[in-house]
């Protein structure tokens, strides 16, 4: 039964603008206040050479909204932060919900600003993957569907600051994430793919493993091996692969993959990349030795299933 928000629309109707930059998923740090910088927490770890509380600046974060040291963020401790993707919410909140107004010169915008932030991120997410699930023919009997949930979650994000702070995130996400469910087993139908959503496979050994159009929303894939492993049209949304081996890997085709998995994972000129998406700078031979996975930090990052 289709969700009422999410009608599907009239039958001649156009389906939305589907291309990311169309769409401001696309991340441009020269039009945001450094907000990933100043509005989430972290935590001294692997990934942080620091703890630094929500709300509080960077010690890193520059007058201008720029990062000191964001050329040598990973020697420094931080390979968290080249990881991080806001899917453009950085801008939108910046330049859209508050107009151009930095915490800075109106300090009184900040603490919505930064309420604001995390649920913006959250939509962007979602918006990328229903536009990536618009462009598969495979899922063409859910396509209105699909449409009509990408156009509310982009209204939503035009919303003013205080009722963005207050839309239920989790809830709208329940029923996307139904349409992106129906959307997966299209694409992957026939295919025969494995069964390992939330898996626990830290530290695998996968190397050369047959994975296609496998379901892995969700899996621990920290510090796996997963060199030459065939990850053609698998289902990786939500996925943690920090630290996991994809040298030689065909991700050709992979469902909801997105830049901040790949940036967390390491790779080589062999791995193969599915077409929106860039081989990070510090994937190259001298800096793709192995690597003890993370253990312990399960809950650093939320995965989505």
């Amino acid at each position: 039964m289709t969700d009422p928000l999410f009608a599907a629309p009239e039958e001649n109707s156009a389906l939305p603008a589907t291309n990311p930059r169309e769409l401001g998923l696309l991340a441009d740090c020269e039009s945001c206040f450094g907000l990933c910088c100043v509005a989430l927490p972290f935590a001294a770890s692997a990934d942080f050479a620091m703890d630094k509380d929500a709300g509080q600046p960077c010690v890193n974060l520059r007058a201008d909204f720029r990062c000191s040291i964001h050329p040598h963020l990973r020697e420094r401790g931080l390979p968290g932060c080249t990881v991080f993707d806001c899917f453009g919410a950085g801008q939108k909140v910046s330049q859209g919900t508050f107009e151009g107004r930095s915490w800075r010169e109106e300090p009184g915008t900040a603490r919505q600003m930064y309420a604001v932030f995390p649920v913006m991120r959250q939509l962007h997410e979602l918006l990328w993957y229903l536009a990536e699930s618009l462009a598969l023919p495979a899922a063409a009997p859910v396509h209105a569907e699909l449409g009509a949930a990408l156009e509310e979650t982009e209204r939503l994000t035009r919303e003013p600051a205080d009722v963005l702070e207050k839309v239920d995130v989790a809830g709208h996400r329940a029923v996307v994430n139904a349409l992106l469910l129906r959307t997966s087993e299209l694409a992957r139908a026939g295919l025969k793919g494995k069964e390992h959503r939330g898996a626990d496979l830290m530290g695998a050994r996968l190397k050369g493993a047959g994975l296609r159009a496998a379901n892995l929303r969700g899996a621990y894939l920290i510090g796996a091996d997963l060199r030459g492993a065939d990850l053609r049209q698998a289902d990786l949304i939500g996925a943690d692969l920090r630290g996991a081996d994809l040298s030689g890997a065909d991700l050709t085709g992979a469902l909801f993959l997105t830049q901040a998995q790949v940036n967390a994972a390491r790779g080589d000129t062999a791995t193969r990349l599915p077409a929106a998406l860039t081989r990070p700078p510090h994937w190259s031979a001298a800096q793709n030795k192995p690597e003890k996975p993370t253990q312990g930090r399960r809950s650093a990052r939320p995965r989505r299933r």
